[in-house]
């Protein structure tokens, strides 16, 4: 047995002033040929496992590339072109194979390329033959398509969001992939369209009920694998949306209607699933509260729209503002996006003091820039956080004290989220030592966070990124969904 295995990934927010280049790609993740750490990326988690399997089994396992730029605009046409043509040459030169497993998000979307993943599969589809078994894992916040599933035998989707899950999901596509490809299943795809879009946590009800409703189907007479595609919000695409997905043992009858029972279940609890949302002023006051009752944690406070994790800058100024108006202090902030203000802080090195504008550079709807005179506090060539058993590239990073105040901002040169606690204690931040904490994530922060948090609050300060589906502009939606239609299975396509 031979398997190819190669991973392209990226989530594009079509309406986010970030652009996405070779750059991106390079500064976030990129492993060519055997050169993928031991430990998984959220969307290269296959290969780890993979290796594992090869290695107990005995079978040919031929890396590619693995590659993930972290969230933003469209992606230029010549880089996916050219990420796409590298990983396709590779698995030209390894033919002929039994099988191909490719780690994707599944929300890449790239100048002239509305559908990066199918575009992709199309060719792998042709360059390995329709005998080859092509298996692949996505993100739920992606678009699921025709074509995709035209030239798929297996996928998954994690099941948690936050996405603990996604070592667990990769295993999982892994084993059925090789279990086909040994004749001892024979896995048909069946798709059902919940004509909605909604965000979905999993961290919370009713999403946690659902999602371990799915779990519990798993394994049950003929079913091999159950997964939700979310959807996002930020991809203008003909196929926004969620949809359900039932991977069965031959057994297509069975598939579409645990598709079709569980997509009508997730329809009815439409608009039921969000988390609670503040606006600046009143998760403000509802924090000090909290505070002044004798909290013994810190309290979270989550930009959850300026999210780098989303496709937007991560620059967003709104909430600090708010606080140092408010007279709130012991802060911590995780992160604010500015390559340039690291760059003087670089320059000047730690424990100097210097006036800073930093973060607010992206748009109007970011808020104003910061100026303050402010000190090192740390300054490195190289940060990082964890999410999971991954590890997360932060780039060249400091972290400023705002004069006259205890609020400590770190300052980042590679966008991305907050995931774990360790962002602050990576740069010297003690968690401990601070009444507030404001991370940008909309929900992956959750499962790290929690235990260390005395609250939690979402807080919607609104930035870039278009969290109203009824407001959106969509230019290329081709279905009615929900809640831009109330009813949009009552209502032809």
């Amino acid at each position: 047995m031979k398997v190819f295995v190669a991973s392209l990934a990226t989530e594009t927010n079509t309406f986010s002033p970030v652009p996405t280049d070779r750059a991106n790609f390079l500064a976030a993740f990129y492993a060519p040929p055997g050169r993928h750490p031991a430990t998984p990326t959220l969307c290269s988690a296959v290969f780890p496992s993979l290796r594992s399997r090869a290695s107990r089994e005995g079978f040919e396992l031929v890396e590619g590339t693995a590659t993930w730029a972290d969230p933003g605009g469209l992606v230029q046409r010549q880089t996916y072109e050219a990420l796409r043509d590298e990983i396709l040459d590779q698995l030209r030169a390894a033919l002929p194979v039994n099988a191909v497993v490719l780690g994707l998000h599944g929300a890449m979307v790239a100048q002239g390329y509305d559908d990066c993943e199918g575009d992709l599969l199309a060719r792998v589809r042709a360059l390995a033959g329709p005998d080859a078994v092509i298996g692949a894992t996505f993100d739920p916040h992606s678009h699921l398509t025709p074509k995709r599933v035209e030239n798929l035998d297996i996928l998954n989707a994690f099941l948690e969001f936050p996405h603990t899950d996604f070592v667990a999901r990769a295993e999982q596509v892994v084993d059925l992939t090789l279990r086909a490809v040994r004749g001892e299943i024979r896995p048909v795809i069946s798709v059902f369209d919940c004509r909605m879009i909604d965000v979905l946590p999993t961290s919370q009800q009713p999403m946690r009920g659902f999602i371990d409703s799915l779990r519990a189907l798993e394994g049950q007479d003929t079913v091999l694998s159950v997964s939700l595609i979310h959807g996002f919000l930020a991809g203008d695409v003909p196929e926004l949306g969620a949809r359900m997905v039932v991977i069965t043992d031959n057994d297509p009858e069975r598939g579409a209607r645990l598709a079709r029972e569980k997509g009508m279940d997730l329809f009815a609890l439409r608009g039921a699933t969000r988390m609670t949302q503040h606006g600046v002023e009143e998760a403000l006051h509802l924090a000090a509260a909290r505070v002044a009752a004798g909290a013994t944690r810190p309290v979270v406070l989550a930009d959850t729209w300026d999210n780098p994790g989303g496709g937007v800058a991560g620059d967003g100024t709104l909430i600090l503002r708010a606080m140092l108006d408010a007279g709130l202090n012991d802060v911590g902030v995780a992160t604010i996006w500015d390559p340039m203000a690291v760059t003087f802080c670089l320059a000047a090195g730690e424990g100097a003091t210097l006036t800073l504008r930093f973060g607010g550079k992206s748009g109007p709807g970011a808020g104003d820039p910061i100026d303050a005179t402010v000190t090192v506090l740390k300054a490195v060539t190289e940060a990082w956080e964890s999410f999971g058993a991954s590890r997360v590239p932060l780039g060249a990073s400091s972290v400023v004290r705002i004069a006259g105040t205890r609020v400590d901002v770190i300052l980042n040169t590679n966008r991305a989220q907050t995931f774990d606690p360790d962002i602050f204690s990576g740069l010297g931040i003690d968690i401990a030592e601070k009444k507030y904490l404001v991370v940008k994530s909309t929900n992956h922060f959750y499962a790290a966070f929690q235990p260390v948090a005395d609250e939690i609050l979402y807080v919607d300060a609104g930035t870039h990124y278009p969290s109203d589906a009824r407001r959106t502009r969509y230019r290329k939606l081709s279905r009615p969904i929900w809640p831009i239609v109330e009813d949009p299975h009552a209502v032809e396509a």
